[in-house]
């Protein structure tokens, strides 16, 4: 009888989360949604898919069960495979079945494919995060590709498919593909004009020789790669099988052994003499790849506000269903205060992030728009992904002893938010990044920053802050001072963003991010009466 008491009881124990629609419980994305005009049925389903509970297990799963290199087979001969564990293949097959890998290019989302795109990648992000590399990759890729455009049109039909085709076969004979890329190497991380893996043209094609520090995903079909060339650093696209069909010389070291992003493959590697074909003019490397970097930042901030969604649903859910001091979680002030807080930080990254999306999807025919996304992707990135991994934490801590075990996936979001903080570019290379595009276009930074002032200022007097921004910039201090400036700069169009949606929240969180008392931890600013709205807004009850 006593074990049967056991087996029944729940000791207060909150119920596994699953079987949630990530999409409609979700106030801030669905009327990001909304505003952008998207097909909200469509994304609902997506939502769900998403959000039921055995694909969530997929990504314990395919995190459990990590992928391992096979350099050779029992005979000696080369394979340089990556095996992965079914879950992963099942969540690649999800989100390329979902087009968030190439939808954005080929125009099937209208009117806003960049918008929808996002929603989709921010949903799918919540599932499982380490598949979105070579997602993430491949979209982006086709940004670089662009400057090559006989050598785009030959990959773009595989790339579009909606199937995934995870056979190691050449990329002609495959129903679908997958592009990675190799960009820094030992010697010189961030600084890549200090790459030393040099090219030699060979009538129509190059051979490549040396290596990259970091190289994901290896199992893609193709990489995009910076070498020297005779003229300076340019830009590669080096398929895993040569055009006769044999394997090329890509030989994988190792795989990394991260912190966090378990799933997903991250390699070491060396060329010796690989075919590739030239991407972009000679010498201008720099100037090809920058288009795949803007398009990867970009998914890396939607790709965090994603995981602040889950881990902060995690929580709200565990504290609604559990009691303390014959209360639940959820109706204790203190506890409150933390998540009302966590859910408007959640509400600023999520207006943030699709205005931004928005500005990217009309630089082409607006300068104000490009502008806005050259001055504004970096300080994006800088503060979303900054922001993360201490609302996963706080979210973490909600569920007491529990969100620090390995039976929960607490441990797991927390292990995966600090990536996006340091993947295409760390803190400071954001932060500087911000300087050199003010400083290349400072008229066109001061109308940006003019314009966000004046839209924040029906939420927060920001004309001060905007002022000690300029003056830094003018000043001898500024890249002593480039985080200030960066995440200054975030916080104000942060606000201006939440004016421009419409949100009842905009001067809150002005007020407790940008006013006379400084924002430390979760929990500190004084929400009021904003606290249950706001919890009910970042997960429906």
């Amino acid at each position: 009888m006593a074990s049967g008491f056991l087996e029944d009881a729940s000791f207060n124990q909150s119920p596994a989360f699953g079987d949630v629609d990530l999409f409609s419980a979700d106030r801030p994305l669905a009327e990001a949604a909304a505003r952008a005009g998207l097909d909200l049925a469509a994304l609902s389903a997506c939502g769900r898919g998403y959000g039921a509970a055995d694909t969530l297990d997929l990504g314990r799963l395919a995190n459990e069960n990590p992928p391992r290199l096979r350099t050779m087979d029992g005979k000696g001969n080369r394979l340089d495979l990556v095996e992965f564990h079914p879950a992963y293949h099942a969540l690649m097959k999800k989100s390329i079945g979902h087009g968030i890998h190439a939808s954005a290019h080929d125009g099937s989302d209208r009117p806003a494919p960049m918008s929808a795109r996002a929603v989709r990648l921010y949903l799918a992000t919540q599932a499982e995060s380490g598949h979105m590399c070579p997602i993430t990759m491949t979209h982006a890729c086709i940004g670089a590709l662009r400057s090559e455009p006989a050598l785009l049109a030959k990959w773009l039909p595989k790339i579009q498919t909606r199937t995934y085709d995870p056979r190691p076969l050449p990329w002609w004979e495959k129903n679908g593909v997958t592009l990675g890329m190799g960009m820094t190497e030992r010697q010189g991380g961030t600084d890549v004009r200090a790459n030393i893996t040099s090219a030699t043209q060979h009538g129509d094609h190059a051979e490549i020789s040396g290596h990259k520090w970091f190289m994901s995903a290896p199992m893609c079909d193709a990489f995009l790669v910076l070498a020297q060339a005779e003229t300076g650093l340019t830009c590669y696209l080096m398929p895993r099988y040569r055009p006769d069909g044999s394997q090329n010389a890509i030989r994988f070291q190792r795989l990394k052994d991260k912190l966090g992003n378990k799933s997903n493959a991250s390699s070491e590697v060396e060329f010796h003499g690989a075919w590739a074909e030239r991407v972009g003019a000679e010498g201008a490397g720099v100037r090809t790849i920058i288009e795949m970097v803007n398009l990867t930042r970009l998914d890396c901030a939607i790709a965090s506000a994603g995981q602040s969604r889950i881990a902060l649903s995690q929580a709200i859910h565990h504290i609604r269903n559990r009691s303390v001091f014959q209360r639940r979680l959820a109706d204790q002030p203190a506890m409150r205060a933390v998540a009302s807080d966590m859910a408007l930080e959640l509400e600023a990254q999520v207006a943030l992030v699709f205005r931004l999306i928005r500005a990217a999807e009309h630089a082409a025919d607006d300068p104000r728009e490009a502008a806005y996304a050259r001055l504004l992707t970096p300080a994006v990135k800088f503060l979303v992904c900054k922001s993360t991994p201490q609302l996963v934490y706080e979210s973490l801590e909600c569920l007491g002893g529990n969100g620090y075990t390995e039976d929960l996936p607490m441990a797991r979001y927390f292990r995966e938010s600090p990536l996006n903080a340091i993947w295409e570019g760390s803190g400071n290379v954001m932060a500087l990044d911000v300087l050199r595009a003010a400083g290349r276009h400072p008229e066109a930074a001061t109308d940006t920053l003019s314009r966000l002032v004046r839209t924040a200022d029906q939420a927060f007097k920001a004309g001060p802050l905007a002022q000690a921004l300029e003056q830094t910039l003018k000043s001898g201090a500024a890249e002593r001072r480039a985080r200030f400036v960066c995440e200054s700069l975030a916080k104000i169009a942060a606000v201006a963003a939440l004016v421009e949606a419409g949100s009842p929240f905009a001067a809150l969180y002005a007020e407790t991010r940008l006013g006379g008392s400084p924002f430390a931890q979760f929990g500190s600013a004084d929400l009021g009466g904003s606290e249950t709205v706001l919890m009910d807004r970042a997960l429906a009850a």
